[in-house]
């Protein structure tokens, strides 16, 4: 990734801080937790960290582990890949940090599935929350990881009939899509909102052993990050409006797609 400041300026170092902080109180107490569990006669396991009341330690940890993965996110987001658009549109930053968060969450999809394959096939001690927890975390970055794509532009769109037409009619066309997806959201919205807002004010769990409050944190997700996609297609529309015409014919888009593939591999 390039190394100047994309859009924090001299934030940046309070910002790098904070994510160093934050991340060495995360570890820290994670090791708490893990000695506790053979020095405490009630340790505390995963079990209490989706229902932390009364117990500090669990609620530090989660404070802590959310704090660094904000700080994170936003420590991330003020640098651009090669292969990446620049923020240009009003809403881009938030859809940059939220990106950040969704790359980040593929780690740790990663290491609860090695952990749970380690305890499983190494000690014969299978979990109760890995597979749940896995798929907690893949929602939260497949919801974000749309939003990316929609500030990326890198969502799928055919350019057979939208090349040949004039910018006009170019602009009518966007127009015409941004107002698809409002209408969208709009119904999605409309139709979900009670049933999201219900289970999320009960914390409807997933009704298995470990319980975790899946249904009442995923699906007022979806309503919230629909808004959001919403709202960044609105602003790629405005910072678009002005732009020159682009051609994407297969051989352009072949020879585009190497290049940065090239120039990644250089930075590397």
């Amino acid at each position: 990734m390039e190394n100047q400041s994309v859009w924090l300026g001299r934030l940046r170092g309070p910002v790098r801080l904070g994510m160093i902080g934050f991340t060495g109180l995360a570890l820290l107490t994670f090791a708490i937790l893990i000695v506790s569990q053979f020095v405490s006669a009630e340790p505390l396991g995963m079990y209490e960290m989706i229902r932390p009341s009364g117990h500090p330690l669990a609620m530090l940890m989660l404070f802590s582990l959310a704090a660094a993965l904000l700080f994170a996110s936003v420590y991330l987001s003020d640098t651009v890949g090669p292969i990446e658009e620049r923020p240009s549109g009003f809403f881009d930053y938030i859809s940059l940090v939220a990106s950040r968060l969704a790359m980040i969450s593929i780690a740790f999809v990663v290491l609860v599935m090695f952990y749970e394959v380690v305890s499983r096939y190494a000690f014969n001690r299978p979990t109760l929350w890995a597979n749940e927890l896995s798929l907690w975390i893949a929602s939260f970055i497949f919801l974000l990881a749309g939003l990316y794509a929609m500030q990326q532009r890198s969502h799928i769109r055919i350019y057979v009939i939208y090349d040949m037409m004039p910018r006009a009619f170019q602009k009518v066309a966007d127009v015409i899509s941004v107002l698809l997806i409002l209408l969208f959201t709009f119904t999605l919205v409309w139709g979900g909102f009670n049933d999201a807002w219900t289970r999320m004010l009960r914390m409807e769990t997933f009704g298995t052993a470990w319980d975790p409050p899946l249904p009442g944190t995923v699906k007022p997700a979806i309503l919230i990050i629909i808004v959001l996609v919403a709202v960044q297609a609105v602003s790629n529309l405005i910072a678009d409006w002005n732009k020159a015409p682009e051609h994407h014919g297969h051989d352009d888009i072949d020879e585009v797609e190497i290049e940065n593939i090239r120039r990644t591999l250089e930075d590397k």
